[in-house]
């Protein structure tokens, strides 16, 4: 099992390539201000494990949703960062691209995906203390089914590589996040084993001890801080989860995501996170999506009952309401 669950969880991660999308960043369109989404800051979409901003300018992580955001008033920015590395670093390098404008000069609401929303949270940390007190550039963040506790299917993938080829398995995984890099047109170093250790139950849990805004004391418990002051900084904290593994009989990728959920035997989840280890901050509930459908993956094949651009549409009207 082990085996099958290490094959489709990479199958999983390349699929999310396979798609057509207005991807990039945008700007808010011709007399949309004061629209449902026009929040006061920015939102910087964050991508998780193997993921990009574009490609070529066509495909995109997030799909249709930077434009469906900013049709209604959004300014959307895209992060580009590392598709395999370990949190801290990738947090690292986030943090480092808005103080150095990448992305513009605003402050940012921050919504992050998958491995992306403990990048922001680390981010959150490396951006308060390059800037004065009460100067940080991130005034929210926002974990779309975000590995905050942790993955189970990361402890079994950990446990199912031989030490003995861990090697050679780094080096494709390497290559293939260079290769991501290189068409989506940065230059980010690499680190697959690392990304795999920072995801595991033990990797996530080292790094809450250092970033662990919004993470509650125990595994599924409710004591989750909504809001906190990082250096002067008063930072909004959000999220919300996926618990429905099989979606769609026409989405591919859902018979990858079904092998990778056997690691959680029974408990809730979308494939590759728990529902427990997504919640983070004020939690805004669960919904029938998997890993894939929280960005609007495959070309928006998703569950009837869920609508996953509806979702960030509704997470930028809260920051709008919210004065962010």
């Amino acid at each position: 099992m082990k085996k099958l669950v290490a094959a489709a969880s990479i199958a999983a991660c390349t699929a999310l390539i396979s798609s057509q999308t207005l991807a990039a960043g945008c700007s808010k369109w011709w007399g949309s201000g004061g629209g449902y989404t026009d929040t006061r800051h920015p939102i910087l979409l964050v991508h998780g494990l193997s993921g990009f901003s574009t490609i070529g300018g066509l495909i995109g992580y997030f799909h249709t949703i930077p434009m469906n955001l900013c049709r209604s008033g959004a300014d959307v920015k895209v992060a580009s960062i590392a598709a395999f590395n370990d949190s801290e670093q990738r947090g690292q390098q986030l943090a480092n691209d808005i103080n150095n404008n990448r992305y513009g000069g605003s402050k940012f609401n921050m919504i992050g995906h998958s491995q992306g929303a403990p990048t922001g949270r680390v981010a959150i940390t490396f951006d308060a203390a390059k800037n004065s007190w009460g100067n940080g550039r991130i005034v929210s963040m926002t974990s779309v089914g975000g590995v905050n506790k942790g993955s189970k299917t990361a402890d079994a993938l950990n446990g199912a590589i031989p030490s003995n080829i861990q090697g050679g398995v780094a080096a494709i995984a390497n290559a293939f996040g260079g290769l991501i890099n290189a068409l989506s047109g940065s230059n980010n170093s690499q680190d697959a084993l690392g990304a795999l250790k920072t995801l595991s139950t033990a990797g996530t849990n080292d790094l809450n001890t250092r970033h662990g805004y919004g993470i509650s004391s125990g595994y599924c418990t409710n004591d989750r801080a909504s809001q906190v002051n990082v250096r002067g900084n008063n930072i909004r904290l959000y999220s919300w989860a996926g618990t429905k593994v099989w979606t769609n009989v026409f989405d591919i990728t859902d018979p990858f995501l079904g092998l990778t959920s056997l690691p959680f035997k029974g408990e809730a989840n979308d494939g590759l996170v728990s529902e427990c280890s997504q919640r983070m901050g004020q939690f805004l509930g669960a919904r029938d999506a998997n890993h894939v459908d929280e960005v609007n993956h495959l070309l928006g094949t998703r569950s009837l009952w869920h609508d996953p651009v509806g979702m960030y549409r509704q997470q930028a009207n809260r920051l709008k309401n919210a004065g962010l």
